[in-house]
């Protein structure tokens, strides 16, 4: 999978957050897969929180590609706050 060719495709910005797991063409549309890196969350600096795993996934329609739609499936992270015991 060509990464530079991606980041052309995609939102500005995105790979800061999120990296691309799979892209795949489905009949009409493309399914670009990507998931939240393991980064703490800015708002959330100084605070103890611990990766648990991942939220269901969900699907944004972005601008079509080629004619065909195109679906971000994104998969974020769960944090656990150490601090307050709620996930965030």
């Amino acid at each position: 999978m060509n990464q530079d060719l991606i980041r052309l495709l995609l939102p500005e910005g995105l790979f800061e957050y999120f990296e691309v797991v799979k892209v795949e063409k489905v009949e009409n549309s493309y399914n670009i897969h990507i998931t939240e890196l393991n980064l703490i969350p800015k708002e959330f600096d100084g605070q103890k929180l611990e990766s648990k795993g991942y939220f269901e996934e969900e699907t944004v329609r972005d601008f079509p590609l080629r004619g065909k739609a195109c679906f971000l499936k994104i998969k974020r992270r769960k944090w656990l706050n150490h601090d307050s015991g709620k996930i965030v």
